[in-house]
């Protein structure tokens, strides 16, 4: 598992998640810098991964490309006007690298590329102001996006144009698709509601003791949320209450939260589902959340201080670091798939 992690500072910060081998029978883990680059010309913004590649987005109109196989920049793209503010990629299920990448600026416009090589597709802008947030059906053929002009937008990417918009009455600053996409969540100031995919229709309102900054979907419709209340709190969207809440977890407001899921070659297959947060104080942490149902200040299972002021987190799932390059593993795999018929 690799996680990455912007900061003000300009740096992008790379770990691998590992076990200590110190204890065979121990589950301690425990996070291996990979890389920090001077990535950007001002702050980072908004980062993502998937598989091998990863993204990140700065207040320099610029997003900077990464190959995490070989932990290496791999170039970059100038098509954005203003800040890179939100950032995704899409990957099938049956390809472990992205097939397309989608951003979303300070100006309203919303970009399409192909991941393979990373072309522009489709620009368009589906808001008259910034967009705060986006997020990919898992389908991978619309997306939603959040805006300061106060309104919800759907984008169909297969046409690559607008098909649908909204006004919100106040402004959402975080989007999310569920993992099976038959709803989507919004955050606004301390309360996030959970909509149906289909007509938006609101399911269920939970409400925050203190803004949230940032939200990642989990297994069996549970929400984690952070923000400024410094703690972890994992909501159950089919009732709309809390099912577990990591008190304290970090000293400083939560600005990142990312959901691990464990796979071969990364951490043993029996570990317990694991969650990963960073705050603006430059610490990163990994937590077992079956300790926090037992426990609301649980010790994390890993932790590594960057000690710069983080902005943004993002990770994936990675088995190995000695693979072919993005663009070539891209071209195979992608030509398996079509001769495959898939």
């Amino acid at each position: 598992m690799s996680l990455i992690a912007g900061s003000y500072e300009k740096f992008l910060w790379g770990f691998k998640l590992k076990p200590q081998n110190t204890d065979p029978n121990s589950k301690t883990l425990t996070l291996i810098p990979l890389f920090s680059y001077p990535s950007h010309l001002s702050a980072i913004t908004s980062v993502a991964t998937a598989g091998p590649a990863a993204a990140s987005g700065g207040s320099d109109d610029t997003i900077q490309l990464y190959d995490l196989s070989h932990a290496t920049s791999v170039g970059s793209l100038n098509d954005h006007a203003a800040t890179v503010t939100a950032l995704s990629f899409f990957a099938p299920p049956n390809l472990s690298v992205p097939l397309n990448l989608v951003s979303g600026d300070a100006d309203g416009t919303f970009c399409i590329y192909e991941a393979d090589p990373f072309v522009l597709l489709k620009s368009l802008k589906p808001h008259r102001k910034a967009i705060n947030d986006l997020s990919l059906h898992p389908s991978g053929k619309l997306a939603l996006t959040v805006g300061k002009d106060e309104c919800l937008a759907m984008i169909n990417l297969v046409r690559g144009r607008r098909s649908f918009y909204c006004r919100l009455g106040k402004e959402a600053s975080l989007v999310d698709f569920n993992g099976s996409g038959d709803k989507f969540y919004l955050a606004t100031e301390e309360k996030v509601t959970v909509h149906e995919a289909e007509d938006a229709k609101l399911v269920c309102e939970m409400e925050n003791p203190k803004r949230v900054l940032c939200a990642e979907p989990g297994e069996n419709g549970l929400l984690f949320t952070g923000g400024e209340d410094r703690g972890i709190t994992a909501w159950d969207t089919n009732t709309g209450k809390v099912a577990y809440h990591i008190e304290d977890a970090h000293s400083t407001r939560v600005k990142g939260i990312v959901v691990l899921k464990s796979s071969s070659g990364d951490v043993d297959n029996e570990d317990p589902y694991l969650v990963a947060s960073g705050s603006s104080d430059g610490v990163i942490r990994v937590w077992d959340v079956r300790m926090a149902v037992k426990d609301n200040k649980p010790n994390p299972l890993a932790e590594a201080n960057t000690k710069s002021r983080l902005t943004c987190l993002a990770g994936s799932s990675l088995k190995s670091f000695k693979q072919p390059q993005v663009g070539k593993r891209v071209q195979k795999e992608k030509h398996d798939a079509a001769k495959d018929g898939k």
